[in-house]
């Protein structure tokens, strides 16, 4: 039985062999039932949350994600959110890995980005910008470079110097990375946009997109999470990881839904549909495009088969 950390996670999941494996996991798919959350008291000024999620395919293996939330945790100098992915033996039931859940969500949601943006971004797209300084925004950078030829990346935080930050760990790059406070003219001279925040209010605004500009909302998936306005959702074409989880869950669709301005039926594929070849992406250059994602376990089960897999190749090796 492994036990695969953080750093062991980061040296092993190689975002181009991610992106691909992710791809073919789509295209195969697996068994994921309904997730579980459960209300946990704490007797402090906010009870937590336990959160379980399972996907499987036959034969293969069985992964169980395994999440708590505890709003408090900040006041004591720990992480509000912690996580655990258990990854079974398929055939036999026996534990084969227990790996640190908060780097393996955080690599393969900036691999499922990426793998979106193959199929949605414009093939020339050279500027990214992302909008957030958080764990998850210098991996986005990294995918990114994976399926675009990118050459000019800003990033936008409310803290400049968390921004400076981010920039400075790829000054030696083969593009260029930069902190930028002017978030307008940065998402109007972006081809890609990417939001990682847990906003509550829109900080993609529909008026400054540029045509042709594609839109990946990877922050919070809560209804009370809200990264683009409804000028956003209007101005684009609407994709998603899976329907039943971003549709449901995250208040850039649950919201405009709920208002009328979106329907179930205007979301025009899932990434199920895009590996599969069964619905098309970006149609013409100019079109806006945007993916919104959820999170879908099957995610998470290939991204820890992978990491299990290196780490193992790895041993057979010294």
């Amino acid at each position: 039985m492994y036990l695969i950390t953080a750093g062991e996670l980061r040296s092993v999941l190689h975002y181009r062999m991610l992106i691909e494996r992710l791809r073919q996991g789509f295209r195969a798919g697996c068994e994921m039932p309904t997730g579980t959350r459960y209300g946990i008291p704490t007797y402090g000024a906010h009870d937590a949350v336990l959160g379980l999620e399972c996907a499987w395919q036959a034969g293969r293996h069985i992964g169980v994600s395994v999440a708590t939330a505890f709003p408090d945790n900040p006041q004591r100098d720990l992480p509000a959110t912690n996580a655990s992915y258990l990854l079974h033996d398929g055939k036999t039931g026996m534990l084969r890995a227990v790996l640190d859940g908060r780097a393996l969500a955080t690599h393969r949601a900036a691999a499922t980005s990426a793998l979106a943006a193959s199929y949605l971004a414009r093939p020339d797209a050279g500027r990214l910008l992302v909008i957030g300084t958080g764990a998850l925004a210098p991996h986005v950078i990294e995918a990114y470079a994976v399926v675009l030829p990118l050459c000019e990346v800003l990033v936008w935080g409310r803290d400049r110097s968390k921004a400076e930050k981010i920039a400075a760990r790829f000054r030696r790059g083969a593009f260029k990375v930069a902190a930028t406070t002017d978030l307008p003219g940065a998402v109007a001279g972006a081809h890609v946009v990417v939001s990682a925040t847990s906003a509550s209010e829109p900080v993609v605004r529909g008026a400054w997109l540029a045509p042709g500009t594609h839109v990946d909302l990877v922050g919070g998936t809560s209804p009370d999470v809200r990264e683009a306005d409804d000028e956003v959702i209007r101005k684009s074409r609407v994709f998603v990881d899976s329907r039943d989880g971003a549709s449901g869950q995250a208040g850039d669709l649950a919201r405009p839904m709920a208002d009328g301005l979106l329907s179930p039926d205007d979301v025009a594929a899932d990434l199920f549909d895009l590996t599969r070849g069964e619905r098309s992406g970006r149609r013409y250059y100019d079109q806006i495009t945007l993916f919104k994602s959820a999170g879908v376990p099957l995610e998470d089960l290939v991204a820890a088969e992978l990491a299990v897999e290196m780490v193992v190749h790895n041993e057979t090796l010294r």
